[in-house]
């Protein structure tokens, strides 16, 4: 958003700048619980913390009623966690009674080429949001969230739909064709053989926020083109 645009910078999730936070001495600092480095140096300097961790759909709105409480929000807090529910069944609604295309959810390989390719497993927040769009996951046995995966393995799911996820700024048009037409190297995917491949970017796909309702209305858009999805 706009408003952060002039705020100091203090590093990222895996490279948080601790010396900058600590000087900026907050009244709150809000790590994900993977960052145990980052808790334990603010937790000695005497800087209150609350940490989450979003799994699943459901623990981002827990972390968002909790931080409302946290910070003596409770009211408007609740009222974005119930904005948020509403807009996702709305979404679900929309898609219902539809057959639900197998989709492969890609979320990480390496560019150009199908090596080192990631895909959602059968949980986490990614998982539900395919789910709720009206998607059924082609690796929802999996108990992982994120599983790696073969072109083997890929081809043996055979998905109606590959749907891949990127995050941060669009690629032009062309950056995406290039992308969509590495999947070429696997003619008989139903998804490469019926022209559904998809690439989408965005983080609001890839980071577990109060913008996942834009995710899952992408994600129907994507699998159910041919739907009215919910506007807001």
């Amino acid at each position: 958003p706009p408003e952060i645009a002039n705020l100091p910078r203090i590093g990222g999730l895996i490279d948080p700048d601790i010396e900058t936070i600590i000087a900026l001495r907050p009244d709150l600092v809000v790590p994900y619980a993977t960052q145990v480095d980052l808790v334990a140096q603010l937790g000695r300097a005497g800087i209150p913390l609350f940490q989450y961790s979003h799994g699943t759909l459901s623990d981002v709105l827990t972390t968002i009623r909790q931080l409302g409480d946290r910070t003596g929000h409770a009211r408007q807090a609740e009222d974005v966690a119930r904005g948020i529910e509403a807009d996702l069944a709305a979404i679900a609604e929309a898609v219902s009674g539809r057959r639900r295309p197998r989709t492969l959810l890609v979320i990480a390989r390496e560019p150009g080429s199908l090596r080192n390719l990631f895909a959602s497993g059968g949980s986490g927040f990614q998982h539900d949001m395919l789910w709720l769009a009206g998607g059924e996951n082609v690796f929802d046995a999996s108990v992982s969230r994120a599983a790696q995966v073969t072109t083997e393995t890929i081809l043996q799911a055979a998905p109606d739909v590959v749907l891949e996820v990127r995050a941060g700024q669009a690629l032009s048009p062309a950056e995406v064709a290039r992308e969509v037409a590495v999947w070429q190297a696997l003619p008989s995917l139903p998804a490469v053989r019926n022209g559904r491949v998809v690439f989408l970017t965005g983080n609001d796909l890839v980071i577990p926020g109060p913008r996942i309702v834009q995710g899952v209305t992408r994600f129907a858009g994507a699998l159910h083109p041919d739907v009215a999805l919910p506007t807001r």
